[in-house]
């Protein structure tokens, strides 16, 4: 078993244990973590300050292993701002067209409300919660 910190888009933090991380990225995959207080799926881990040992005897510390999150996390970020529609606030009715076939699949971008997730959730809609993107620029990510 392991012990994730956790936050949701809202910024309530609690823990989640899991079998692995594997289980962790699959239960959040198919939208089972759901933050106990406002209950919105929007949920990522949050960094613990651990030691992680490379297999060369190289180890980072949390700092180090931050450092190395927030780039990957850059790098994902720029990949859906440059390959991805943004939609603002219209994500959930977008999704949902795309859902149904009103639309042309393609791929979209733009923030939700927790009762949209919840609504985009019932309808099996597949989204992937980004959080929230660097403090500097205050849109969220879907």
């Amino acid at each position: 078993m392991i012990a994730f910190d956790l936050e949701c888009i809202n910024g309530h933090t609690f823990e989640g244990w899991f079998g692995d991380g594997n289980d962790f990225m699959d239960q959040q995959a198919r939208g089972m973590i759901a933050c106990p207080v406002c209950e919105t799926y929007s949920v990522v881990q949050k960094l613990s300050p651990v030691a992680v040992k490379r297999s060369s005897g190289v180890s980072f510390d949390g700092n180090a292993r931050q450092d190395v999150l927030a780039e990957l996390s850059a790098k994902i970020v720029n990949f859906v701002e440059n390959n991805f529609e943004n939609v603002g606030s219209d994500f959930a009715r977008e999704a949902l067209k795309i859902h149904y076939g009103v639309t042309e699949p393609k791929n979209i971008r733009g923030i939700t409300t927790a009762e949209e997730d919840k609504l985009l959730k019932k309808e099996g809609v597949p989204v992937v919660s980004l959080g929230t993107r660097p403090e500097n620029e205050k849109e969220e990510l879907n």
